[in-house]
């Protein structure tokens, strides 16, 4: 049974309805990333779940415990805010120290907890200060201390990065990441960053539209996306136009070249015009030196060399590219203007659905 069920949760604000029935189970100990553009929903299902929100209808519950009549003080829910939310005229021990008060914690309770938290977020040394005299890092990292020290059933985190720079935000999601397997606690994260999302989750909800596009492990959201708008969401991708030129062999034709794709079709039929996607990184530039690849004509439209990668886009008749090569000193990229030779293989290329 799952630790944490969201079962037909919907919720609606007058005549519009911005989640509409939502299902998810998420195991004890899972870190959960709810990714989807803004408006799509995902913070509307984390403020249900912690009882900021009351559901239409729906039902969630943790532990095996129906929660939606209860308040958010009744549902051991420790939660983190974009905006931080300290209180300034408190230190960081005060402020890490509030919920247990709140409690009603014996005194030594609260200071072995409190210390261990700061420890635990490796802001011990800072525990007089207060959140003005720190950075905006150092006070998502007390927030989040804040957070557990009441050992919480369940973690939710609402864009909690967001307000950082970027590299401040890479170090943060890692230690994040690392406390919450440390502390194995279930985990909801709340981005529209698919870096993130990808990068320290077990599972991903893809959301569009307050519905649940698809629900899998990172390496199945960016390589078998489940809808257009996943694909398209999820990573940089590629969209090509092709034709189908016999169903039942499953050839399709890109740009006047046949690739096969045999039974990934999906009941299209022959001479029906097609959207694929190929991610960047299943283009490479020159002849193909596979006999699985086929080589397509094209034409570079521009070039930015950053570093390590030059991103290249290049027309191939009446579709075009974008993809990645790596610096090679000795090899200069190519020109804007310049026909050249791309390659693509068959198995990387994704017929598109709704």
């Amino acid at each position: 049974m799952s630790f944490l069920s969201i079962s037909h949760l919907k919720k609606s604000f007058g005549a519009t309805t911005v989640v509409h029935d939502f299902n998810l189970d998420i195991e004890k100990g899972e870190f959960v990333s709810f990714l989807g553009p803004s408006g799509c929903g995902k913070t509307t299902v984390l403020r249900m779940v912690a009882g900021f929100e009351t559901p239409s209808s729906g039902q969630i519950s943790i532990g095996g415990k129906d929660v939606v009549n209860l308040k958010p003080n009744q549902r051991n829910i420790g939660m983190v805010f974009q905006a931080y939310a300290l209180f300034p005229n408190m230190t960081v021990a005060q402020n890490v120290a509030f919920g247990l008060k709140v409690a009603k914690r014996p005194q030594a309770e609260i200071d072995a907890t409190v210390h261990e938290m700061l420890s635990l977020i490796k802001l011990d040394h800072l525990a007089e200060r207060f959140p003005y005299q720190l950075s905006g890092g150092q006070q998502q990292r007390v927030a989040l201390a804040r957070a557990l020290a009441t050992k919480p059933q369940v973690l939710l985190l609402d864009e909690p990065l967001s307000a950082l720079d970027a590299k401040i935000r890479v170090s943060l999601r890692e230690e994040i990441r690392a406390i919450q397997r440390k502390l194995g606690i279930t985990t909801i994260f709340v981005t529209h960053d698919q870096e993130e999302a990808l990068s320290i989750s077990d599972r991903i909800v893809v959301m569009y539209e307050g519905r649940a596009e698809q629900v899998g492990a990172p390496f199945e959201i960016y390589n078998q996306p489940a809808s257009r708008f996943v694909a398209s969401f999820v990573g940089t991708l590629n969209t090509l136009d092709a034709t189908v030129r016999d169903a039942g062999a499953g050839v399709i034709t890109v740009d006047g070249k046949d690739f096969t794709i045999g039974p990934r079709l999906n009941g299209h039929k022959t001479g029906d015009r097609i959207a694929l996607a190929v991610r960047p990184e299943a283009v490479s530039l020159g002849e193909a030196t596979d006999k699985r690849e086929t080589t397509l004509d094209g034409k570079i439209n521009s070039v930015h060399f950053l570093g390590s990668v030059i991103r290249i886009r290049a027309s191939l008749g009446e579709n075009t590219v974008s993809f990645d090569t790596f610096n090679n000193p000795s090899a200069p990229p190519p020109e804007p203007g310049e026909n050249v030779k791309v390659s693509l293989c068959a198995k990387d290329l994704l017929v598109l659905g709704h």
